[in-house]
């Protein structure tokens, strides 16, 4: 192989592997932040009453997702993943970090199986969605805050100008 071809089988390589870490990061990042702020708005909450505090803390997230409590079909799962989070709070342990991880299972069960991957709304739909992770997989139409301007194409597909080619 000359070495003209061999840059070039290098870099489809290397650009397969950056793809491949990009979207197990863009997974991952989702995840954690989810949970980071989970565990910090029940904090934020873990003294009102019971009842209140689930509310609050799913009330900020429609919000934060820019959804309506009455129109979106996943409230249940959220109040119960909310619930364990509060537990979570209240007394970490290994008991309660095993009904958070349950919980946790059975939303993105829930997500999935309704088409809608929790990882993926909450990289679209987030007021904290960080600009990266629609870069990795663009919002398709409809999908995306319409107050974000998102991507029409992962970065790795935006190449040169025609005429460079």
């Amino acid at each position: 192989m000359h070495l003209v071809e061999e840059q070039q089988q290098q870099a489809a390589q290397a650009i397969a592997a950056m793809r491949a870490a990009a979207e197990t990061a863009r997974e991952i990042h989702v995840r954690a932040e989810l949970m980071r702020h989970m565990r910090m708005t029940a904090a934020k909450n873990k003294d009102r009453p019971r009842d209140e505090a689930v509310r609050a803390v799913v009330d900020e997230w429609l919000f934060a997702w820019a959804l309506e409590r009455a129109s979106w079909p996943h409230v249940a799962a959220m109040d119960a993943l909310t619930h364990a989070f509060l537990d979570y709070v209240a007394g970490p342990s290994d008991a309660t970090d095993q009904a958070v991880r349950t919980a946790w299972e059975a939303i993105t069960r829930a997500f999935a199986a309704a088409g809608k991957p929790l990882a993926d709304q909450m990289a679209w739909r987030s007021m904290c969605a960080h600009g990266w992770r629609a870069q990795v997989r663009p919002a398709p139409a409809g999908q995306g805050r319409s107050d974000r301007a998102w991507p029409a194409r992962p970065f790795w597909e935006e190449g040169c100008l025609p005429e460079c080619l």
